[in-house]
């Protein structure tokens, strides 16, 4: 069996310091906003090499109070891609923001530059690139239109801690960068999770109060919150896993290696690995290719569990119809939602499991 995720594996590997770090939490007895938020705050700017990180109650929250403290709200429109998880324009929705979509490239399903000068318009306040499935955004492009046009650049970085573009960390290079800690990410919590990151102060301090019913001192609200705290028991385990974020990602890409080489000679669009300008991370391993639906029936009745992230383009989701989009729009996006499929790639993958889902797919093939 291949499982496209297996916790119970991560947990029996780790158990000590799992335990270890919720009983410290439990013997201190401060669970929201205490020593635990504080010391993983300040791991996580310097392993990033920024200012500040804020700690949040999910990725969707750090999107949605950036967005907020950078003081977009109705009447606003923020551009981003339809070829991402639904949350990323939640979060532009809860601030009653219209999301513009612009295509993404064919090889890395990022935002594609080309669109975005003629998605700019006098209402366009902000740029939301996602780094997708470990990958960067071109955010050269980015950041020179968002210069000239005064935007801000929000990253969404909730699948991508680890990677850079042009030597720096994603989540580094924009105004915000948004990071989500679900469990499935490459830095992962035991629950719901995320954080900010910035080298703004004046940001970083609207955030802190954003976080918690805008509260500014003790009993001292001076702007509308809410409540979005990363609480003690995920802060303290998201510390332990930072410490090895860097080898989990390694060993994703030796995995990914070996996926790359046991599939060169199918038929699959392989995914695009680092070049000069960017060095990815695996969060997911996404291929492409026709009788795709086929190929994951083939699998799942080999007991090789695949996913596809995502079937449905946001542009085309029920809830966002109102948005005006139609079936021949955002083309690359829409191809791509019907030949993409995620193989499973985790650090509790084993090569002999990679070696078996090669063998299937070739077999598919053949």
């Amino acid at each position: 069996m291949s499982p496209f995720l297996d916790f119970p594996r991560k947990y029996r590997r780790n158990r000590r310091p799992i335990q270890r770090a919720i009983a410290r939490v439990f013997e201190r007895g401060w669970f929201i906003l205490g020593p635990e938020l504080r010391d993983f705050e300040s791991a996580f700017a310097r392993y990033l090499g920024v200012k500040e990180v804020i700690g949040v109650n999910s990725g969707t929250d750090a999107l949605f109070l950036s967005l907020k403290a950078c003081g977009i709200g109705p009447g606003d429109e923020v551009i981003t891609v339809a070829n991402t998880a639904v949350p990323t324009v939640g979060a532009i929705r809860m601030t009653g923001a219209t999301p513009v979509f612009v295509d993404v490239t064919p090889d890395t399903h990022t935002l594609d530059p080309a669109g975005l000068a003629t998605a700019i318009t006098r209402k366009t306040r902000a740029i939301v690139p996602v780094h997708l499935y470990g990958y960067p955004a071109n955010m050269s492009e980015t950041m020179r239109l968002a210069r000239k046009h005064k935007l801000f650049v929000i990253e969404d970085a909730c699948q991508a801690h680890g990677a850079r573009y042009s030597g720096a960390m994603v989540g580094t290079l924009g105004a915000l960068g948004c990071f989500s800690f679900y469990p499935t990410k490459n830095l992962g919590a035991f629950g719901d999770a995320g954080a900010v990151a910035t080298n703004d102060v004046r940001l970083a301090a609207k955030l802190r109060a954003l976080r918690n019913y805008g509260e500014t001192a003790k009993n001292t609200n001076t702007m509308e919150g809410v409540n979005s705290r990363l609480d003690e028991i995920q802060a303290a385990l998201l510390s332990w896993s930072l410490t090895h974020l860097d080898e989990w990602n390694a060993r994703r890409a030796r995995l990914a290696a070996a996926y790359l080489r046991g599939l060169r000679a199918t038929p699959l669009e392989l995914p695009k690995t680092s070049d000069s300008t960017c060095d990815r991370v695996w969060h997911l391993f996404v291929v492409r290719g026709d009788r795709r639906d086929e190929l994951q029936r083939f699998l799942g009745q080999r007991g090789i569990e695949t996913l596809i992230h995502y079937p449905v383009p946001i542009h085309r989701q029920e809830a966002y119809r109102f948005l005006g989009y139609k079936a021949g729009d955002l083309p690359v996006t829409t191809r791509l939602s019907r030949r993409i499929l995620s193989l499973p790639i985790y650090p509790e993958l084993t090569t002999a499991q990679v070696a078996r889902t090669c063998t299937a797919i070739r077999e598919f093939y053949a």
